[in-house]
């Protein structure tokens, strides 16, 4: 790997998700949050680099439009980490020169995706039920906005909360959220409880649970907790045994804990790219006997259209929806997405998965966005 062009000292809790110290942190968040690892196999060997070869032909409309190659556009859209699969095999990748081989890298809300699964794996052994409300698992958001909601309102964002989702806030609840989880640096005149306590402080909103897709954070990291508390085990370890170590993956993941160890779900998860791509063939496999073929079915049933309608979120995918955190594009696709740049997309009618993890400057970027989307199906048309 280059040596960066600043000291790591440089890097604090204040910057770390800021250019150019993001293009190092992203891959080294446990050097900056604590963590708790995520146990893979350890035991498949590694393969080297493969190329992007197979995809030289692939061509299509990059950023303003202007037509664009695959390794141009992957340079100019900060990515780090690059990875399609056909039908079960790695057929391409790509790493950035700066990137660290051996590193996971932060996938931001693609940790909610990763949560989803993670709750339908433990609704299919029974230790979970998504009609139960949050209160038989969590007492403690009695008096919050969560007090009247199912578990499976939480996990479609169909949550009336009163709390705004505002990545580049630097003085509101949002800001005053990141520091409940530990990712901002304390304010001593003004010191954030840990995250529990936080998010069961949150009020309700205007209109009933279940009536618009809300994208709220604090949602997933709620959902972790109310999958630890069913299980009976810490979410990096429920994670691991699971999900991770099921599909395959190789590497250890590491997901950020906030003061008193309560797990990111939301948003703290690193992994390697080729292990996410396992997770996305996990569901182009249907489940592949790790889930019920049913629950996979569930995500793209569209049986929360109206919901995402009625939602903030409609601009990127106006025919899709929403269901167990994972975005059905409308055109038959699914896809996790994560802020700064983080994707899983799976075709299954073309048998492919990719996944694309970066370092954007900026936490979101519509057009950008748009321009990956346009990337993506032009591979599974390839």
């Amino acid at each position: 790997m280059p040596e960066a062009n600043f000291n790591r000292a440089e890097v604090t809790l204040a910057n770390w998700r800021s250019v150019p110290y993001s293009r190092w942190s992203f891959e080294h968040v446990s050097e900056i949050v604590p963590s708790a690892v995520i146990p893979g196999t350890r035991g498949r060997e590694s393969t080297g680099p493969i190329g992007l070869d197979a995809l030289s032909g692939i061509s299509f409309a990059g950023l303003k439009g202007i037509p664009s190659s695959l390794p141009d556009f992957l340079a100019e859209s900060e990515t780090d980490e690059f990875v399609v699969m056909k039908d079960g095999r790695v057929i391409a990748d790509w790493r950035a020169p700066h990137s660290d081989p051996s590193c996971p890298h932060i996938i931001f809300s693609v940790s909610k995706s990763l949560t989803g699964l993670l709750g339908g794996i433990l609704a299919d052994k029974g230790l979970l039920s998504f009609n139960s409300p949050i209160s038989r698992y969590v007492p403690g958001v009695a008096g919050s906005a969560y007090a009247d909601a199912t578990v499976q309102q939480l996990f479609d964002m169909e949550i009336s909360v009163d709390f705004v989702e505002s990545y580049l806030d630097t003085s509101g609840g949002f800001e005053r959220y990141r520091r409940s989880t530990g990712w901002n640096p304390e304010k001593p005149g003004d010191p954030a409880p840990d995250m529990k306590t936080f998010i069961c402080g949150i009020g309700k909103g205007a209109g009933s649970h279940g009536e618009r897709h809300a994208y709220r954070s604090p949602n997933t990291d709620l959902a972790g907790i109310v999958l630890e508390r069913a299980a009976g085990a810490r979410f990096a370890s429920l994670l691991s045994d699971h999900l991770w170590k099921a599909v395959g993956a190789e590497a250890d993941g590491m997901v950020t804990v906030d003061r008193i160890g309560t797990a990111r779900a939301a948003g703290g998860i690193s992994a390697m790219a080729r292990d996410l791509a396992l997770v996305g063939d996990l569901l182009r496999r249907r489940g592949a006997g790790i889930m019920s073929e049913d629950f996979i079915a569930d995500l793209w049933s569209r049986k929360r259209r109206e919901a995402w309608k009625n939602g903030d979120q409609l601009e990127l995918f106006p025919e899709g929806s929403y269901r167990n955190y994972w975005y059905e594009t409308g055109a038959g696709e699914l896809a996790a997405i994560g802020i700064h740049g983080q994707w899983i997309w799976i075709h299954p009618e073309s048998e492919t998965v990719i996944v694309k993890l970066s370092s954007q400057r900026l936490p979101v970027d519509p057009a950008l966005d748009h321009a990956i989307v346009r990337m993506m199906r032009a591979i599974c048309g390839s």
